[in-house]
């Protein structure tokens, strides 16, 4: 029977402030003490306790009051301060590397991405320039007031609790211990997958304030988000959290087979979904390039072009792909029962006639075709989405440990 822990009183303060961040982040409309009050189900006394916590350091402000009836006295609504707390996200892509500053409001500080084709590149060198990309931004965020609350870097590969890459087949890595480079060290980052994290980027109000646009999901609705790329990767995300499974290597979609006796994949095995609907796959495909220069970074907007121009051998192309991706779909929406699908990355920039498309031939193939009705969208967050999520999972440790950010008390 496994030992039950006690909780003293500043683990349920910092459960409580945790409670309260998260819910004024899902909120599209800043809060008062008294609506947070009701959406917590927490006492006025306790949010007014809290509410101070956060207002001393710099977490929350209080906005002008606003007469919400026609009797007693205006609320005042809370809502995140800006210029203050900030996530960091990193990225190391198969198109280059770079980083991207989010504020707790949910504004863009500043954003850098180096664009490169990254084939078979040494990770010394790479990560070595990006800690010179990140040492002057470290200097100005604290210029301007800012306390990092969490770093992060988004990897194309498998990346254990430890921060060790397993493997990342399509940089060419492989049995690397990130701690050992002074960028993750100086940050305290840690790693993950970049279709997690690009995962994380579509739920609203993860660790920062949600927008106010229309978002095509809830934010505890449950979905599969597919990132396309030279690789293909996949995250599971059930009532607003990821499913890692039993390792943390769970989303592995683009080494689902869809032919058992098709193309030789960089993993090893034959007919992967990477080989026909990857990045690399779809140049050749399409006949703009070959097999040696398909990674060509330059090549996005030409199949773009060439596929809204009506090209036969781009549409062909982006039609065999879409096939597989929907047979490796519908396997998956089988499987876990789930009805959302999100499609983030290369595919992701084809637009809803994609997603139409893509729904049709997932829904065909469904066993509960009668019983569920498949949505698939593309992402919201267009411009490299996993660094995006990166820097969100940088702020989500101050919401997950909220006093020990706390200095003010």
């Amino acid at each position: 029977m496994p030992r039950v822990r006690s909780i003293n009183q500043d683990d349920l303060r910092n459960h409580n402030l945790s409670v309260v961040l998260s819910t004024l982040a899902r909120s599209r409309t800043p809060l008062s003490r008294a609506e947070l009050a009701k959406e917590t189900g927490l006492t006025k006394a306790t949010l007014s306790l809290l509410g101070d916590l956060l207002l001393k350091n710099h977490v929350i402000r209080q906005l002008d009051p606003a007469v919400g009836a026609a009797y007693g006295r205006p609320s005042t609504p809370l809502a995140f301060a800006p210029g203050h707390w900030a996530g960091v996200g990193m990225q190391v892509n198969t198109d280059g590397f770079g980083y991207l500053v989010l504020d707790i409001n949910g504004d863009v500080v500043e954003s850098n991405w180096c664009e490169r084709t990254m084939d078979d590149v040494r990770p010394d060198d790479i990560l070595g320039e990006l800690d010179a990309m990140m040492a002057p931004v470290e200097t100005r965020l604290t210029r301007r007031g800012y306390t990092i609350a969490g770093a992060e870097l988004a990897l194309p590969g498998l990346v254990t609790s430890g921060n060790e890459l397993l493997v990342a087949r399509n940089l060419g890595w492989r049995d690397l211990d990130l701690n050992r480079y002074p960028v993750i060290e100086r940050l305290d980052a840690n790693a993950e997958n970049e279709a997690t994290l690009a995962a994380l980027a579509q739920i609203p109000g993860y660790a920062s304030q949600r927008t106010d646009g229309d978002w095509p999901l809830k934010t505890f609705e449950s979905f599969i988000y597919v990132s396309t790329d030279i690789g293909i990767g996949g995250a599971y995300v059930r009532e607003g959290q990821i499913v890692r499974g039993d390792h943390g290597f769970a989303g592995e979609i683009g080494h689902v087979c869809v032919d058992m006796h098709g193309g030789l994949c960089r993993c090893g095995r034959r007919g992967c979904l990477e080989t026909i609907a990857g990045r690399r796959a779809l140049m050749v495909a399409s006949g703009l390039a070959d097999e040696e220069h398909a990674a060509d970074t330059t090549l996005t907007p030409k199949l773009l072009k060439a596929w809204r121009a009506g090209d036969p051998k781009a549409v062909l192309a982006v039609d065999h792909a879409m096939t597989a991706l929907a047979v490796a779909l519908a396997s998956v929406v089988n499987i876990v029962d789930i009805e959302n699908i999100v499609i983030g990355g290369l595919l992701g920039e084809f637009g809803d006639e994609i997603a139409d498309v893509l729904r049709a031939r997932v829904a065909s193939r469904i066993l509960a075709r009668d019983g569920v009705d498949v949505r698939v969208m593309v992402s919201p967050v267009i411009d490299h989405p996993a660094l995006h999520g990166a820097a969100v999972m940088g702020l989500r440790r101050l919401f997950d440990s909220p006093l020990k950010y706390m200095t003010t008390v």
